[in-house]
């Protein structure tokens, strides 16, 4: 007689659409293919998605064929026309499974995180916005910061998936999401421009930045901008983490949202032109901790 505990069946692996494979999308698809999910990814170069065939990625031509098995679509796409345009004019809604979850990690404005849960809800498909917080570290790692509205139980369908990622906090109804991202990159470009200026005017004044930073860590001006991108500025090291080209639209989504609900946000409004003045002077592409060259430039120093 066979006495031993039958084992448990095997959990089906998450059908998981990857949509844009950029410098998030690449590093979070791996993390998925890596962890036991069946991933299909698109990007519109698809050089950047065959890197992924490695690691198990089924790399397709067009994103109404990496979503026609999915569960679960993930996009990681530039701005809120190419979401749009991805998932409305390029097949990709016709090819969505009834009941499927679209989750936009891209960051866009909350009107058309809400606008486009509206339009896959008609079809029977699911939405939630779900921007993060972490770059490209937290995306390898696994450490994001994610940002979810929409319905709390299509947040739970999805959470295995999310967790995989980074840890998820469900803050609100569709576009809660985005406007959770719009504070947080409120936050980090406004608190980049604070610790440039801080410490090029220690550097103008005679002080040794490096040691300031030093002499300052673990006081009350300590935070994790003055530790990553403090030291970036030290160094002198903008190679592209995330762009000022991005926090520059981020900053511009944060001032067109405060202006849809009539909420003045002077401080954004400021630090926007400074970031629209470094893509202005050839910096776009560099890493948004660049404002720091920016600001060296206005006061002479090299």
């Amino acid at each position: 007689m066979n006495t031993s505990t039958p084992s448990n069946p095997p959990v089906p692996a998450l059908q998981v659409a990857v949509l844009g494979i950029g410098m998030m999308g690449f590093p979070m698809a791996r993390r998925l293919c890596e962890a036991g999910c069946t991933v299909s990814v698109w990007n519109r170069s698809r050089s950047k998605a065959e890197r992924l065939q490695d690691v198990g990625a089924r790399v397709t031509y067009t994103p109404a064929e990496a979503v026609a098995e999915a569960d679960f679509v993930i996009t990681l796409l530039e701005n809120g026309d190419i979401v749009e345009d991805v998932l409305f004019r390029q097949g990709t809604l016709a090819g969505l499974r009834p009941g499927s979850v679209v989750v936009d990690m891209s960051s866009i404005q909350p009107r058309h995180a809400r606008d486009h849960a509206a339009r896959l809800a008609a079809v029977g498909v699911h939405h939630l916005d779900a921007p993060v917080s972490g770059g490209t570290v937290g995306a390898e790692a696994g450490t994001l910061a994610i940002m979810v509205g929409g319905k709390p139980a299509e947040f739970e369908r999805v959470r295995p998936v999310f967790e995989l990622l980074g840890r998820p906090v469900h803050v609100g109804a569709h576009g809660a999401g985005q406007l959770a991202k719009l504070a947080n990159q409120m936050i980090v470009g406004i608190t980049i421009g604070a610790v440039a200026e801080a410490l090029l005017l220690c550097e103008k004044g005679g002080a040794d930045m490096a040691k300031v930073k030093q002499a300052i860590t673990g006081g009350f001006a300590d935070s994790r901008i003055l530790q990553v991108h403090g030291q970036r500025m030290i160094e002198r090291d903008f190679t592209k983490r995330g762009a000022v080209a991005v926090q520059l639209k981020d900053m511009r989504n944060a001032l067109a949202t405060a202006s849809e609900i009539g909420f003045d946000a002077p401080i954004t409004s400021l630090f926007e032109q400074l970031y629209a003045q470094s893509v202005d002077h050839g910096l776009a592409d560099l890493d948004h901790s660049a404002l720091f060259v920016e600001l060296a430039s206005r006061n002479g120093m090299a």
